[in-house]
């Protein structure tokens, strides 16, 4: 897979399709293949460049803190050494609040951001469900089998366990295929989550804006609806069968939903440039 040298380090990326640039940003413990349920979807109207961040798949690994702003700045960045000048940008949970940050910071870069299972700052439940995740982690010793032991429950429906556990374990085998994320690089990441505050910044995003939430996700609930409304021009979108991960759970209807606005906001501001 290509390479870029970016805000100092070396970042993996996947690309694929044709038409205006859609940056994917993964989620926590996620790489590049997170989104491999939509990008055949996406790429169909859309060159999509789904990236690793730092500490995650194969892109470099540095010592010190991370952050949502930090990894806002190494997408920009990414963007520029590829000479992109805009991109439409989606993100989920981790990827959403970066993409917050990158829309905040970056506005003129971003043509239209996508926020799925998004907040804007964490409280102490999301703090609490974080620390109990890293400590996971550490006693079980692998990320993969962390995820798919600790996080998968948080993600799905109990209804999808009872409904259709081998699709569960599919899900399990594709996480156990990835690079393996090192149990330092998710406790990183993790305290990404944890300091994640975009509230004073809300306000700076100008990008037309899609909103999604899973109906009976707990961990970024519709209690996070109201305040993102800060953002202008959004509009929001509830997956009512779905919990944390819309992408695997409603992968029709997500993919319908969300291309239906990256595509309306592609024709809306090329008329209007016209």
């Amino acid at each position: 897979m290509p390479k870029v040298q970016a805000n100092g380090l070396t970042l993996n990326y996947d690309q694929q399709g044709s038409g205006e640039p859609l940056i994917l940003i993964p989620y926590l413990s996620a790489d590049n293949a997170c989104y491999a349920f939509q990008v055949p979807d996406y790429a169909k109207h859309f060159t999509c460049i789904a990236v690793d961040l730092r500490g995650a798949g194969e892109s470099d690994k540095p010592e010190g803190e991370y952050s949502t702003e930090l990894y806002a700045d190494d997408i920009a960045a990414l963007m520029k050494e590829l000479g992109i000048a805009r991109a439409h940008v989606m993100g989920l949970s981790l990827g959403a609040a970066i993409g917050m940050w990158l829309a905040a910071k970056y506005p003129d870069s971003v043509k239209s951001l996508s926020l799925h299972s998004p907040w804007h700052k964490t409280d102490p439940y999301i703090r609490t469900v974080l620390t109990d995740w890293k400590l996971a982690a550490k006693a079980i010793g692998s990320v993969p089998e962390m995820v798919i032991q600790t996080m998968f429950p948080w993600c799905f429906t109990p209804d999808l366990y009872a409904r259709n556990y081998e699709y569960i374990e599919t899900c399990a085998a594709f996480v156990r295929s990835r690079p393996p994320m090192s149990v330092d690089g998710y406790i990183k990441q993790a305290d990404a989550v944890i300091a994640h505050d975009a509230s004073p910044r809300l306000s700076d995003i100008t990008a037309p804006t899609q909103i999604t939430f899973g109906r009976h996700d707990q961990i970024t609930s519709l209690r996070y609806a109201e305040p993102l409304s800060a953002i202008k021009n959004s509009e929001s979108v509830i997956f009512e069968t779905s919990s944390h991960a819309p992408i695997y759970e409603s992968v029709e209807e997500f993919n319908q939903k969300t291309l239906d606005f990256l595509q309306r906001h592609e024709e809306e501001q090329s008329r209007s440039a016209s």
